[in-house]
């Protein structure tokens, strides 16, 4: 299962509902911004955990951070705490404002929604997928699987059965091989 899986099913879509009346938007259109956004979030955190430590301090976040909230409770997503998460958790993921910036003008072009509402959106889908991986870490914890089975679906882009072919090629496209 993928992130905008896990959102769309938890609490019966509810997270997405939540969101697109917090932003004045229908459901299908908060549901194309979702669409949009958690491929490019997922990538950079894919970039992340490949760096030396990043996998540990991603397991350390879902472990000790309680980001579960935000899929829980989809009222906890026009939280003021849910956007200065999300503005950390998307300093960590994309590095600079800059890449923020570019990523939600890419969005506009594709959903036709104002750039600057997808800025305003940003951090709380960041905060959301957070909890959709936190989630998923829970329901590793509950079963036999290790920590990195329990992300390799999720970081599995080509949808191959394998997470690893798609870690690699973003390293080689970081280290330029």
């Amino acid at each position: 299962m993928d992130l905008m899986d896990i959102l769309k099913s938890a609490n019966g879509g509810q997270n997405i509902e939540a969101l697109a009346s917090q932003f004045g938007l229908s459901g299908d259109q908060a549901g194309s911004v979702v669409g949009q956004l958690l491929p490019a979030l997922t990538q950079s955190l894919a970039r992340n955990t490949a760096q030396q430590g990043g996998l540990e301090s991603l397991l350390g976040a879902l472990t000790n951070g309680n980001h579960s909230r935000y899929i829980d409770d989809p009222s906890s997503l026009a939280d003021p705490s849910t956007i200065a998460d999300g503005n950390g958790i998307l300093g960590h993921l994309l590095g600079s404002k800059d890449v923020s910036r570019s990523l939600a003008q890419h969005v506009s072009g594709s959903t036709g929604i104002s750039d600057s509402l997808i800025k305003q959106m940003l951090p709380v889908v960041a905060s959301m997928a957070m909890g959709a991986l936190s989630k998923q870490q829970s329901n590793v914890s509950a079963s036999s699987a290790t920590p990195l089975e329990g992300l390799a679906g999720l970081l599995d882009f080509d949808k191959d059965g394998s997470a690893a072919d798609d870690v690699i090629g973003l390293m080689g496209k970081l280290f330029g091989r």
